[in-house]
């Protein structure tokens, strides 16, 4: 017979324990134990019981596919692989106020009026119902045919969607609002949001609708709640932004039906979201003029080639330690760049400050920007500037050497479009005859060291013995 048994379930990693502790044993969380009640029951054999038998098939079948529900959003479309798949299940999350509720109206507001018969549901467990009029309203979609509840009981929310013709999108604001009324835990729980998940998962399976789960993120950025969440949907994407910044990027960190990595580019308006099919020439869009100490790196983002700018900013330190501060891109491997710079190509900057930043608020993960911040820190310490029309791109090796990276062709055929004439890369090795890459009015120098790099960025005039060494 089953009992009920008190555990502690850590709120950030999902871990039980007996009893409670202050740190759990499997995050390294502090005061993250909350006690919640987890019925048992005792283990029994499963080889004699009464289970059906499964239908196995072959990998091809002559089932069609369905087609995807295209919301009209090209660029919400794009990062969810080509549409919505039916039956899929997406968790969206990101920063409070950074517009998830925003994005999800309007996709869903734009798939109601495609004029397809299509019905989509959004369920604010968040907001009453006058809220989110309002919110419509203030986008301009108050005449969006779409079917607006609030509403928080789980058992309530799948009485009502499970029907013969069901929804083709439902979007359920937030997940971390939702109960389950046969546990005692709190809402927003890891039983509550687990348990509360895989019902709604399993009915969207079932029933054939796009199915929308708006997450809450914690302090350091990842989705709360149980990991084991993100392992039971089939896409997820954060919606990310810097407050000071209009830009918003909508990225695939999981995506069973598309590519992952995938980014969507938005910038936020009075009237809400509005897409940005050209990020690159958003992103440039500020410059003024050759500065030392900026480059613009030549990127991919997904399937997209995308030109950005990198900042870097270095001056004598009052300090005993100098500050290693950095906006869009990992500390780690800024202080890896400064110390190739120091051992290989004779650069001294350790006793000053270096600032690090990547206009417009993107963050950038890709090795290829190795080579782009060294020219923007190279720039800045010899105070001569990268030429405007030039663009950066490569990975760097400890020993300072320059490797090649993917994708060369799309960077350059990207930076051709915007009207930029030099490429700084890395020398690639060709096999079986391939020619260089290249793009149409682009002419590209090919380096193999960082050595090379210091040599086309050096001072026009003589550096302070403590900025500049070995010049």
């Amino acid at each position: 017979m089953a009992r009920a048994k008190s555990v502690f379930v850590c709120q950030d990693c999902g871990a039980s324990h007996s009893k409670w502790a202050g740190q759990c044993d499997g995050c390294g969380a502090w005061n993250t134990l909350i006690e919640e009640q987890s019925t048992e029951s005792a283990p029994k054999g499963l080889s004699g019981g009464k289970g059906k038998k499964i239908q196995f098939v072959g990998l091809t079948g002559e089932e069609k596919r369905p087609p995807r529900f295209q919301t009209g959003i090209a660029e919400f479309d794009r990062v969810c692989g080509g549409g919505l798949v039916p039956g899929s299940a997406m968790l969206v999350g990101g920063d409070p106020g950074i517009g998830k509720s925003t994005l999800l109206l309007q996709a869903t507001a734009s798939l109601a009026k495609s004029g397809d018969n299509m019905r989509a549901v959004y369920i604010s467990g968040e907001e009453a119902v006058d809220q989110v009029r309002m919110r419509a309203e203030r986008l301009g979609l108050a005449d969006a045919p779409v079917e607006l509840a609030s509403a928080t009981s789980v058992r309530d929310i799948v009485a009502t969607l499970d029907e013969a013709q069901p929804p083709h999108v439902v979007v359920a604001d937030s997940i971390q609002t939702l109960y389950v009324d046969n546990l005692d835990s709190a809402p927003g729980t890891v039983a509550q949001v687990r348990t509360s998940a895989q019902e709604l998962i399993r009915l969207a399976k079932r029933r054939g609708f796009g199915l929308f789960l708006v997450g809450h993120v914690t302090k350091e950025g990842a989705i709360a709640g149980p990991k084991v969440l993100e392992h039971m949907v089939d896409t997820v994407l954060y919606f990310e932004g810097e407050r000071g910044h209009q830009f918003r990027i909508l990225r695939a960190v999981k995506n069973r039906f598309g590519p992952a990595d995938e980014i969507g580019v938005f910038e936020m308006m009075d009237t809400g979201l509005a897409e940005v099919a050209n990020p690159s020439a958003l992103f440039l869009g500020d410059r003024d003029g050759e500065v030392s100490g900026a480059s613009v790196f030549a990127g991919i983002e997904g399937s997209r080639p995308m030109l950005v700018e990198i900042q870097a900013l270095t001056a004598p330190t009052s300090f005993g330690t100098p500050r290693r501060a950095v906006v869009g891109w990992d500390s780690g491997r800024l202080n890896m760049i400064l110390a190739v710079l120091e051992a290989r190509s004779d650069l001294s900057v350790g006793a000053n400050d270096v600032y690090l930043n990547v206009a417009g608020g993107l963050r950038i993960s890709e090795p290829a920007a190795d080579l782009a911040v060294a020219a923007a820190l190279i720039s800045s310490i010899s105070g001569t500037p990268v030429p405007m029309d030039t663009i950066v791109f490569g990975e760097v090796g400890l020993s300072g050497e320059v490797r090649p990276v993917s994708q060369s062709e799309a960077r350059l055929k990207e930076a051709s479009k915007l009207g930029f004439s030099q490429a700084i890369m890395p020398k690639t090795k060709r096999k079986g005859g391939r020619s260089a890459p290249k793009a149409d009015g682009i002419t590209v120098r090919e380096i193999e060291h960082l050595n090379e790099l210091v040599g086309l960025l050096r001072p026009v005039k003589a550096a302070p013995p403590s900025v500049l060494a070995g010049g």
